[in-house]
């Protein structure tokens, strides 16, 4: 079974689901999960985890991300990207100053309501699919992080940008609630997702590209493995009398690791833990209080 991640780049057409499918029928592996939805227009980097790495989905979906954006001002649609139906269209008539400090005024954060058209749950029913029901329900405003905007491009009614934000973000509500800022309105043209985390689309593969390393045995050189997610955190191998508590997921003791650089934990701190053979196999967090290390995340 292949164990890791592999930076996919999704290109348009697909849902987020389609290439999971896909790879799985491509790798004739079962286990394989996404960490995080790209609307089917949109391309770009979709992290994709194999094996014991699906434990990572949850924790990858929390990085932060990159996107590379085209807005068009002056209409409005339903799903806030130009793939919807038109509800209105507006002269524009802010000039380049006012459209980039509307769109600066971002930067920051602020309180967003993700669109209806969304894979959000309310009541155990997704928003797109009460959307397409014609209905519309209230959603609650999220807090959003807008680390940096960069202006690439203006001609309007066309304004290029690239946004550094937290997870969940809609930059499809961003493209919207800069156009109402501005009073004409605005939906998303092109969606490029640039990075996640420190993966980026420069180092991403097709699915075409995967059947062609599969073919050639070389997929595996492509696959990052898990713990690479973790090195920023201090590793440990635990000594041999532990190996079966670390495969029982059971709390260790300082005493029982070997640690790479020892040193004093904090309360909280995480920790990778590898077995005699240096295969990684969990990641530990430090209780304070206990002195011990308890499981965080297993990948047995």
């Amino acid at each position: 079974m292949i164990n890791g991640i592999v930076n996919i780049y999704k290109e348009a057409g697909f849902t987020s689901h389609d290439v999971v499918a896909k790879l799985r029928g491509i790798v004739k592996q079962r286990k394989i999960g996404h960490t995080g939805t790209l609307d089917p227009d949109a391309v770009g980097v979709l992290l994709v985890c194999f094996g014991t790495a699906t434990r990572l989905c949850d924790m990858m979906t929390d990085k932060g991300k990159e996107y590379e954006v085209c807005m068009r001002l002056g209409i409005t649609t339903d799903t806030q990207d130009m793939s919807g139906n038109v509800l209105c269209e507006n002269d524009v008539t802010a000039d380049e100053t006012a459209v980039i400090s509307a769109i600066m005024g971002f930067v920051g954060g602020y309180e967003q309501i993700p669109p209806m058209y969304s894979a959000l749950k309310v009541n155990g029913k997704k928003l797109y699919e009460l959307a397409r029901q014609g209905r519309e329900v209230e959603r609650q405003p999220r807090r959003v992080d807008i680390s940096k905007i960069q202006i690439l491009e203006i001609r309007i009614p066309y304004v290029r940008f690239v946004v550094e934000c937290s997870k969940g973000t809609y930059i499809r509500a961003l493209c919207a609630d800069i156009g109402e800022r501005l009073g004409c309105g605005a939906a998303m043209e092109l969606l490029k997702r640039t990075r996640v985390g420190t993966f980026k689309i420069e180092d991403a593969i097709t699915l075409s590209g995967v059947e062609q390393l599969m073919a050639s045995g070389e997929f595996e050189n492509y696959v990052v493995p898990p713990d690479s997610v973790f090195m920023e955190y201090e590793g440990a191998a635990v000594k041999q009398e532990a190996e079966r508590a670390l495969l029982n997921g059971n709390k260790l003791s300082l005493g029982q690791l070997d640690l790479e650089r020892p040193k004093g934990f904090d309360d909280g701190e995480l920790l990778r833990v590898y077995n005699g053979k240096r295969e990684f196999k969990a990641v530990y967090t430090f209780v304070k209080k206990e002195n011990v290390f308890k499981p965080y995340k297993m990948f047995l």
